[in-house]
């Protein structure tokens, strides 16, 4: 296709292509505001409904990779329209559900279907549009991409507050069918190869899900049950080893491999898998890590925390167009590298939490997180996406969003983890502190008994040590986000040599 040859029909069916990608990916977030009002309605303990989350984490990151190959055999504009159709369908059985085994078997189905459009709209990006446009499409996607999980808890608790938590569900169903109807009519990029499904590779899908499905179930499961010290977790872990071995022996040895991991010879792929992994750990670890220290130390709820968050969303659509600009004039290696330094400082800056930092305090370290990722997001599409032949770019699109979905699972289990670890140390650290040698504890304990002279003398003294250890405990949290903070900021910091790797990109052949 040659620059200028994009009619309004590309850019519509294209946007509605969009949508449908923002529903998916808002999807992994919007329940978590709400689990418990979803654990009252269907009757289920505290454990049972993580499930809600771990069933469409696992579904979705089997079918991510499946589906550059799905593309092949089916076209892009069928594969999207079943996608967004068993999506929408599967939404609304999700809140119709009236036990958790449903619930569980919906929304394994909802993010198996729905995890087809997050890679198939990278793809038709780089095929569909040519040279200066694909700028254009990549803030777009940046902006997609980085807004949905942003925004999620705080829709989600918007929600159910004012409606049921069913809508979390049903606002999916409007979006997802008017996306399939645009798709349908508005995109035809490519044709079907049907004989590739007379060679479709069972085995490997069995071997892939065992994978990415166990080591997705240990990420997510892991903090929660103890790691290695609980046996489910020690038999998945082990399973997703060995399937992981038979898994890539298969994908290098056969010659239709289900995933074509060939894009990765590609050295700037590569790199920029790594990135794209990088800042996985950023996207999800922050919307992990920020709601909990607002919601634990400070109290707010959901409309609160969201508020806080706005900064970061506000950011990102003030520099997108930035982003988009300055990447068609500067060195892309060079606004990778900005956008990671940039990103560090941020996370820097915000690990000066206290017990008392609120919206005001947060808002500048937020905005620059949102300035950021724009400048990490759009060169880092371009460098790994961009370059690429367009026959390897649909299974190519699969491995990275993989790569950067893998990035924040394993980023929110490292973080989480951390964040019990260092809570505990802490905790520690400041009994130590507050114990009857220290005359400064003393002193505050006595003056907390004095205030609370209403209750009788014994009652008062109970709730003076009360009040005490949970300003222990809120002290001990802020300590432990602020060191988890810093381990971000880290790996965002090392992971700045590997731009040095890059190569000055040259422009892929136009479709």
């Amino acid at each position: 296709m040659s620059a200028g040859a994009n009619t309004w029909r590309d850019w519509v069916g294209f946007a509605s292509m969009v949508v449908g990608m923002f529903m998916s990916i808002l999807d992994i977030q919007v329940v978590s505001a709400s689990i418990a009002e979803i654990q009252a309605g269907l009757a289920a303990s505290a454990d049972e409904v993580a499930w809600v989350q771990t069933s469409y984490l696992v579904a979705e990151i089997v079918m991510i990779p499946l589906s550059g190959w799905l593309s092949r055999a089916l076209s892009t504009r069928v594969l999207y329209v079943l996608s967004a159709l068993g999506f929408t369908l599967f939404s609304v059985l999700c809140a119709s559900a009236s036990s958790l085994p449903e619930m569980i078997l919906w929304r394994a189905l909802q993010g198996f279907s729905g995890g087809a459009m997050i890679p198939t709209v990278f793809a038709t990006a780089f095929l569909l549009f040519p040279g200066q446009r694909r700028t254009q499409v990549s803030v777009i996607i940046a902006l997609t991409a980085t807004l949905a999980p942003t925004i999620g808890p705080t829709l989600g608790g918007w929600l159910t507050e004012e409606f049921s938590w069913h809508w979390l569900f049903l606002i999916n169903v409007v979006p997802g069918l008017a996306a399939a109807a645009s798709v349908w009519a508005f995109i035809d990029i490519d044709r079907p190869v049907l004989g590739l499904l007379r060679r479709f590779d069972f085995l490997g899908l069995i071997l892939m899900a065992a994978f990415l499905g166990s080591l997705e179930y240990v990420l997510e499961e892991g903090n929660r049950n103890d790691w290695f010290e609980d046996d489910t977790i020690t038999f998945f872990a082990v399973l997703s080893a060995v399937s992981a071995v038979l898994f890539f022996h298969r994908m290098l040895t056969r010659s239709d491999p289900l995933v074509d991991l060939s894009p990765l010879g590609n050295r700037n792929f590569a790199i920029c898998c790594l990135l794209a992994g990088v800042i996985g750990v950023g996207l999800y670890g922050a919307t992990f890590i920020m709601p909990l220290y607002l919601g634990q130390v400070r109290a707010f709820d959901s409309f609160e925390i969201g508020k806080a968050m706005l900064a970061t969303g506000a950011a990102m659509f003030v520099t997108g167009p930035i982003a988009g600009r300055l990447s068609r004039s500067v060195d892309l290696r060079g606004m990778a590298a900005f956008g990671l330094l940039c990103f560090g400082i941020s996370c820097w800056w915000l690990a000066h939490l206290t017990s008392l930092s609120g919206t005001w305090e947060i808002m500048a370290p937020q905005a620059m997180r949102g300035f950021s990722l724009m400048f990490l997001f759009v060169p880092v599409n371009q460098l790994s996406l961009g370059t690429l032949p367009p026959v390897a770019l649909k299974n190519a699109s699969g491995v990275y969003n993989l790569v950067r979905n893998l990035g924040g699972a394993i980023g929110i289990a490292t973080l989480g983890t951390l964040a019990t670890t260092r809570t505990t140390v802490h905790s520690l650290h400041l009994h130590e502190q507050v114990g009857w040698g220290r005359m400064a504890a003393t002193n505050a304990l006595a003056h907390m008994t004095q205030l609370l002279t209403a209750t009788k003398a014994g009652a008062a003294h109970l709730a003076a040590l009360r009040r005490l250890s949970l300003l222990v405990q809120q002290q001990a949290l802020t300590l432990a986000y602020n060191d988890v903070l810093l381990v971000m900021g880290l790996c965002f910091f090392a992971a700045l040599p590997l731009t040095l790797l890059l190569t000055r990109p040259r422009a892929a052949p136009a479709h």
